[in-house]
């Protein structure tokens, strides 16, 4: 299938690693002209050919900034892929208060996951206007089960889920389509790390970290028993930014192995 993604703009924030790093290479596999954006490159996404601009998108003035940059560069923009999030909790304290930490775990998380997705939304909107481009915002699972994951994490994804359909509607007679993707437990960094989220939960069980990451699934309720691979996520990601898909406008397709099991 032809995606008619090839020659197009395409914009990835988190691109480092994880599922921002999977999806600069599904991108670039199609033909796509890619830049990723993180705080620091890495080793594989320069493997990836794509180009790379350095922002930290948590802070107030980072978004504009990196959108000016980019489009500096080359003023077309077809795809903004907002992947920037995640976080950790600050200490292992936080396990055992009902708020999952204090004010700057909830500043970070809602900087991380909600704000920069918005600035950045914000400084694009004009080129993909001109474009009639996509949105694309990845959210969690945890944003429909807020147990799931720490509360600040899955407040700030539930208001990303509620930001990106809201702009769809605002957004879809000038051309561009918003939609997002929501992914259960993926294999990351965030959790496959030594000092991710998934070691220091791992710390707090008392258990070692590849018996705790080998027993989400099924906590979770995925069908599949295994932590997803990041690139099925971006293979969502290419779908709603294709524009064979143009009727797709502020959906929020799961990829989550069956782990939301409301209707």
């Amino acid at each position: 299938m032809d995606l008619q993604l090839n020659g197009k703009r395409v914009l990835v924030t988190g691109a480092s690693k994880g599922i921002g790093l999977a999806t600069v290479r599904a991108f670039v596999a199609e033909g796509a002209v890619v830049t990723g954006v993180a705080r620091r490159a890495s080793d594989e996404l320069e493997a990836t050919g794509a180009a790379f601009v350095a922002a930290d998108l948590a802070t107030p003035d980072g978004p504009q900034r990196m959108v000016e940059a980019v489009l500096a560069a080359d003023p077309r923009l077809d795809v903004l892929v907002n992947n920037v999030g995640g976080g950790v909790l600050s200490s292992l304290d936080a396990f055992a208060d009902p708020f999952d930490g204090g004010d700057d775990d909830w500043t970070t998380a809602f900087a991380l996951n909600l704000d920069a997705a918005v600035r950045t939304t914000r400084a694009a909107l004009p080129a993909l206007v001109s474009a009639r481009g996509a949105v694309i915002n990845i959210s969690s699972d945890s944003a429909r089960r807020p147990a799931a994951a720490p509360l600040h994490y899955s407040a700030a994804k539930a208001a990303l889920n509620s930001f990106s359909r809201g702009l769809a509607e605002k957004v879809a007679a000038s051309g561009v389509r918003v939609n997002v993707v929501t992914p259960s437990g993926t294999r990351t960094p965030l959790m496959t790390d030594r000092d991710g989220f998934g070691a220091q939960v791992a710390t707090v069980m008392g258990v070692d970290q590849q018996a705790f990451l080998k027993e989400v699934p099924r906590q979770g309720g995925m069908l599949t028993g295994e932590l997803i691979d990041p690139a099925e996520i971006a293979r969502a990601v290419l779908l709603l930014a294709s524009p064979t898909m143009p009727s797709v406008i502020g959906s929020n397709w799961t990829v989550d192995a069956g782990s939301i099991k409301a209707s």
